[in-house]
């Protein structure tokens, strides 16, 4: 007996350890499922890039997931950019695999473009004069550049050149290739030669890394992979300098001007100048390189084939981007580009209220113009109310439409304006809420002009808009014309209710006759496939025909769901049930949100998203959860209604508000177990999460992925908090989980990636949150993932969160194996 009771006393005694010990052992990577792994295994439909003249199609063939050998290459985190040293450019999670072009008036003709070996699709570039295309692909050698041109419609049989590699040592690290007017030549960056080994970092440490400031306030968001030290400098302007180049489609190679840190550089509509950004030192510890010192200049093109930089034009010199209020601008020229329609006109915008959105000011900007030769001082063109927010142009170059952002009521308007009659009134084109989506009068379409900038399509005095067409019947895309003399809006076309399509381009048009246009449709159980339909006769013809990825998951079931908060507050989601969904069945519940920021309640109560459109299973996705018997409340609204500058004050009532309206609509309809119900979300998301299950007690357990808990460690603002931590220190303390995680009493699986680069989200939030949950005796468990970012891309990664989110909820809410923790005295 003495034996037994021995054997008792050891088994209780190590059943209390492991009840009291972390476990940190290193379990690999998990799989969830067979079932999740091959959906989520499952390879997407090709993406679809056409020709800016609609005739040509490129199908771009895309890996569902890299592995987590590609994400964990070596990366450089340097003043807010991830550089890929070996591609010497931007760090990519994943790359496609290759492409197929087609003629869309022939089926019949479509050619493959083989990579070379190794090799991995980076970007496509269509040339606007639509006979030529090039693509970056990454090898182990570096980023090449490669073009297909003379592609011809015309003949017995369409022509396309063989793909010509035209450059080797592209650098893709500050951006992209752009086309010279004449659409044969590319304007591209690219490795400097001989720019000798990578430096190298100093064994012994030549003293301390000093930051100093006296004085000047410099409120600033929190960024990820800022510079930290001389070494972190020299590798930046080792990867980021850049030789400036022209480059044929036959791979002959003009360098222009000296190397340098260039963040921009765009040719004029007439080819003859180039508008150049630089950056310079000092740089900064605390900001990412787009805050860096600059000068913008015009650079003049000369020689026989304008391949000669002869002359040099300061525009300006930019500053460091310090001492900038909350939600201001910087002084100075800024958005500067090359106005369409012009031979070589500059435009900007210009700050009038010090770029203090505090500051009352009867102007905020002005948008200013500077034409060839750049000798004299810029014209005002017009002064904008608000701060300005984007302009637009048009073949006519006396029109220019302008869009600006009211901060104060969350508010924007177009307007247009006739540069012909300075002075004149402008003509107001949109004026609502930033957030009022069934106001939305659409995007203006826009074309490639003869020189390759951008311009609104126009037929007559006609223009086009395309938008999602929110209603309260969810979305409806739509396409209309507006007369640009009468402001006359006609609707040529909604997407009937049912199913879902949208305008993907205009193929042809005119002022007499309803165009023709390029569709996507889809439905939830039909992918996105593009058609070619005429407006005019009805008539749909397919261009594409793209098959299901994940035919097992089509039984799956969705609605588009209404309901009210406590206060009267229109809510909606969109509630699944599984394919084997028995009526009349509870089911555990997954309610899945981000809180959104409303100035007023009927802009919050409006429906977004469609239940017709395909569902789809990818990656992270929480629908998986489907296949395992849940029931989710997909996007519930979580709306945060109030004045701009004081809303998070109930931010808390809110967000408890709105999870216990979309339980009891669950609930009403006979589908959820109000016993059994989790609540998840990611990054934002992730915050509410841990929020509600501080704050109410409706949840049996939650699921946070990339979150931040402590909004001190953000003090200059999150999301559209506009007030500081220390003009509302309450604030800040009140809504942070980490402030209440004595409070938690319900499982929280928190799960972050190791090299988060979302501002505000640092991996160290999650690490902080599990201790203070642990430390205050709740049930918590940290998932960090080796080389992940803010969302996770590799296929181990995903399986295993996949995994992770399964079980998760399986253990505590589907099947709960043990009671609630207690409740801790304090609550």
């Amino acid at each position: 007996m003495r034996f037994n009771w021995f054997i008792v006393a050891l088994i209780t005694l190590i059943t209390w350890m492991l009840a009291n010990f972390e476990l940190t052992a290193q379990q690999g990577y998990q799989l969830p499922p067979p079932t999740v792994v091959e959906i989520i295994d499952a390879d997407p439909e090709p993406s679809v890039s056409f020709s800016p003249d609609r005739n040509w199609t490129v199908a771009i063939d895309r890996p569902a997931m890299p592995s987590i050998e590609d994400v964990s290459r070596r990366m450089l985190r340097l003043a807010g950019i991830r550089i890929d040293p070996a591609a010497n450019g931007p760090f990519r999670t994943s790359y496609n695999k290759g492409l197929t072009y087609r003629l869309m008036a022939d089926s019949q003709f479509a050619r493959r473009v083989d990579l070379p070996p190794g090799g991995k699709l980076a970007t496509l570039s269509w040339s606007h004069a639509s006979d030529a295309f090039a693509y970056s692909v990454v090898t182990d050698g570096g980023t090449e550049l490669w073009a297909v041109g003379e592609l011809q419609t015309t003949g017995q049989q369409p022509l396309g050149k063989k793909p010509v590699k035209v450059a080797d040592q592209l650098s893709t690290v500050m951006g992209g290739i752009s086309w010279m007017p004449d659409g044969k030549t590319i304007l591209a960056r690219l490795v400097p030669e001989n720019r000798g080994e990578e430096p190298a970092p100093s064994l012994t440490p030549t003293g301390p890394n000093i930051q100093e400031s006296y004085g000047n306030k410099s409120p600033t968001r929190t960024y990820q992979d800022l510079l930290s030290n001389a070494h972190d400098e020299a590798l930046f302007s080792y990867y980021a300098t850049s030789q400036i180049a022209l480059v044929d489609l036959q791979g002959t190679i003009t360098k222009l001007g000296d190397p340098g840190i260039y963040t921009s550089v765009r040719p004029s509509p007439d080819g003859k100048y180039l508008l150049v950004e630089k950056i310079k030192k000092p740089f900064s510890f605390l900001m990412t390189y787009r805050s860096f010192p600059k000068s913008i200049e015009v650079w003049g093109l000369g020689g026989p084939n304008q391949d000669v930089v002869e002359s040099r034009k300061l525009i300006a010199d930019v500053p460091m981007a310090e001492n900038i209020p909350i939600e201001g601008v910087r002084l100075g020229p800024r958005n500067v580009e090359w106005k369409a329609g012009d031979a070589a006109t500059l435009i900007w915008v210009e700050a009038l209220d010090g770029g203090d959105p505090k500051t009352k000011a009867e102007y905020r900007d002005q948008i200013v113009a500077l034409s060839a030769p750049f000798e004299s001082k810029p014209d005002g063109l017009v002064k904008l109310q608000h701060r300005a927010a984007g302009v637009s142009f048009f073949a006519d170059p006396s029109l220019l439409l302008t869009t600006e952002y009211d901060r104060d009521r969350r508010w924007v308007r177009a307007q247009m304006h006739d540069l012909k009659t300075p002075g004149s009134t402008p003509r107001t084109m949109m004026d609502r809420s930033i957030r009022d989506r069934y106001a939305d009068p659409g995007r203006t379409v826009t074309m490639r002009d003869e020189t390759g900038h951008s311009i609104a399509l126009q037929d007559g005095d006609w223009i086009y808009r395309t938008g999602d067409g929110a209603s309260p019947r969810g979305n409806l895309p739509f396409i209309d014309r507006q007369n640009l003399k009468t402001l006359e809006t006609e609707r040529l076309w909604r997407c009937a209710e049912g199913s879902y399509e949208q305008c993907a381009g205009i193929a042809k048009s005119s002022a007499d006759q309803k165009p023709v246009v390029i569709t996507s449709s889809e439905n939830p159980v039909t992918p996105p496939n593009y058609f070619l339909r005429d407006l005019n006769t009805g008539k749909a013809s397919p261009l594409t025909d793209f098959q299901d990825p994940t035919p097992e998951i089509r039984g799956i079931k969705k609605q588009l769901v209404n309901y009210k908060r406590a206060d009267g507050v229109p809510l909606s989601a969109t509630l699944y049930l599984p394919a084997d969904y028995k009526e009349g069945t509870r089911l555990p519940l997954l309610v899945w949100a981000y809180p959104r920021e409303f100035s007023d309640a009927k802009t919050a109560a409006q429906i977004s998203g469609s239940p017709h459109r395909f569902t789809r299973m990818r990656g992270l996705s929480h629908l998986t959860l489907l296949t395992q018997g849940y029931a989710i409340m997909d996007s519930a609204t979580m709306p945060v209604i109030g004045d701009p500058e004081t809303m998070n004050d109930t931010f808390i009532e809110q967000i408890v508000a709105a999870a216990q309206a979309a339980i009891d609509k669950a609930v009403e309809m006979g589908v959820a177990d109000p016993d059994r119900v989790a609540v998840g979300g990611h990054s934002y998301g992730a915050f509410m999460t841990a929020n509600l299950l501080a704050h109410c007690d409706l949840f049996k357990a939650g699921i946070a992925r990339s979150g931040a808990y402590n909004r001190t460690l953000t003090p200059f603002g999150f999301q559209s908090e506009r007030r500081s931590f220390w003009d509302a220190k309450d604030i800040y303390f009140g809504i942070s989980p980490f402030m209440h995680a004595h409070k938690i009493n319900e499982p929280i699986l928190l799960v972050h990636g190791e090299n988060d680069n979302n501002s505000g989200t640092f991996p160290m939030q999650s690490k902080r949150m599990y201790q203070a949950i642990k430390g205050n005796g709740g049930s918590v468990r940290l998932v960090m993932l080796p080389n992940e970012s803010h969302g996770y891309r590799a296929r181990e990664s995903v399986l295993h969160t996949q995994a992770e989110m399964i079980d998760w909820l399986d253990k505590y809410v589907k099947n709960p194996e043990f009671p609630d923790v207690d409740e801790p005295s304090s609550r």
